[in-house]
């Protein structure tokens, strides 16, 4: 920790000057995460990309005394730095130079984007590669437009509201169960091009709705969304809406973002069910259950998911998946616990290692099924692109083409699935492997 106050040089070249690092333009300190289950409560920061760094207090002390001291910028760096050195000590209640800052500074904060390097020089720009996420994400509306659409749509998460709106959407399911319509609704739509497009594109809407239940929880928690587009997980277009901002609340405020989308589904839900009684038109049947599966597809645990991170905000701890190697590492190899697994609390240690030892026999499972269905799904898609020819050389209609087509992609999309789900494992693994070699690397994110 006595390094001296200046900063690494290579290659013989004389230091750069020493300035008061500050924090990154554009990062905001957010606080402590609130009913985390770490031993030691971390601390926030909310980085220029929007995404979040989770310090432990002392580095977070001392992000916040160089933010408070920043006015001291073009006084004597030395003496600013004794300041931040003094203020840091006396909140942390342990004696700091400024030398130590300095350390503290190039070492970890500055790598992980939090502040500058002590010679002035910018953050590193931190991208997080998190195992099965949102890939290839394009932001469609501005976080004014979210807030203003949250605001519109954000009373329906008021608990006189929630309450009448859940009893409205289980009746209505307990009438779908009952009803005797489904199969002859189903039947209909299939031979219906017309029908089909319809369907899909309530479904669309549904997912968008979904997204908007998860930006009205926000401002009805007293947070701002960021922004709504649409990305690409695993091979299937999603739409997002950022709620990063989430963490800020506490746990019952992140559990209701979490749920708000699929609470968002159960009311698109029960407005079709109320169309078609009114109606009598099938393919609003079928689009019921069809968003009724996409409810269930989202509660799943094993991909990211709203029941991933539902799980994940329910014990507090942000990404499960990073501890799935120490996990396996402790149950099948028998390891002792490494440092990420000590910080944890007992019962959030407990959690995720019945989710891991859950999910991954689930994960392996999921994809061997798929696997099995390729020659399927492969000769039903050489079958589908032959019609579609012979549909086209008929002179077959464009609504009969589209949605042929349509049936085609949703074919071949699995099979990419399947060859991006092994990449992705692989990868994985062969970085485990690697780590497993060369033995384990300190967490930046958990030590100070």
């Amino acid at each position: 920790m006595g390094t001296p106050a200046t900063p690494a040089t290579q290659g013989g070249e004389p230091p750069a000057a020493l300035t008061l690092p500050a924090l990154a333009e554009g990062a905001e300190l957010v606080g402590e995460f609130k009913n985390s289950g770490y031993r030691e409560p971390p601390q926030l920061v909310l980085l220029p990309n929007r995404q979040l760094a989770r310090l432990p207090p002392l580095l977070f002390l001392v992000a916040k005394a160089l933010h408070e001291h920043r006015h001291l910028a073009d006084e004597d760096v030395g003496r600013a730095l004794d300041r931040v050195a003094e203020a840091v000590s006396e909140e942390a209640g342990a004696r700091l130079t400024a030398e130590q800052i300095v350390y503290l500074v190039d070492r970890k904060l500055a790598p992980l984007g939090v502040t500058t390097y002590s010679d002035g020089s910018p953050p590193s720009v931190v991208k997080a590669d998190p195992f099965l996420a949102l890939r290839f994400k394009v932001a469609v509306f501005p976080e004014s437009f979210t807030w203003f659409v949250a605001g519109l749509f954000a009373w329906l998460l008021r608990p006189v509201v929630m309450a009448a709106m859940i009893i409205a959407f289980a009746a209505g399911e307990a009438w779908l169960l009952t009803t005797r319509s489904m199969v002859d609704a189903i039947s209909l739509t299939i031979f219906n091009p017309v029908s089909i497009l319809l369907v899909l594109g309530l479904g669309i809407a549904s997912c968008a709705f979904h997204e908007v239940g998860h930006a009205a929880a926000c401002r009805y928690g007293g947070v701002r969304p960021g922004v709504m587009g649409c990305g690409i997980y695993l091979v299937w277009p999603a739409f997002y809406t950022d709620i990063t901002e989430s963490y800020r609340l506490g746990r019952g405020g992140r559990l209701r973002t979490d749920l708000a989308g699929v609470y968002f589904n159960a009311i698109f839900i029960v407005g079709l069910t109320l169309l078609y009684l009114q109606t009598g038109f099938g393919p609003l049947l079928v689009t019921v259950l069809y968003v009724n599966l996409q409810m269930i597809q989202q509660l799943l645990p094993t991909l990211r998911f709203d029941g991933y991170y539902i799980m994940s905000d329910l014990i507090g701890i942000p990404d499960l998946f990073k501890y799935i190697g120490p996990i396996l590492r402790r149950a099948l190899l028998r390891r002792p616990a490494d440092a990420r697994l000590r910080d944890l609390k007992r019962w959030p240690q407990v959690f995720v290692t019945l989710w891991v030892l859950t999910v991954i026999p689930l994960l392996v499972f999921q994809i061997g099924l798929i696997i099995s269905q390729v020659p399927d799904l492969v000769a039903k898609d050489w079958w589908m692109i032959r019609q579609l020819g012979h549909d086209a050389a008929n002179g077959a209609g464009p609504l009969v083409l589209i949605t042929s087509g349509l049936q085609i992609i949703l074919l071949v999309l699995p099979l990419a699935g399947v060859a991006l789900i092994l990449y992705g494992v692989g990868r994985a693994l062969l970085r485990w492997a690697i780590r497993y070699v060369n033995g384990p690397a300190p967490d930046p994110m958990a030590h100070g």
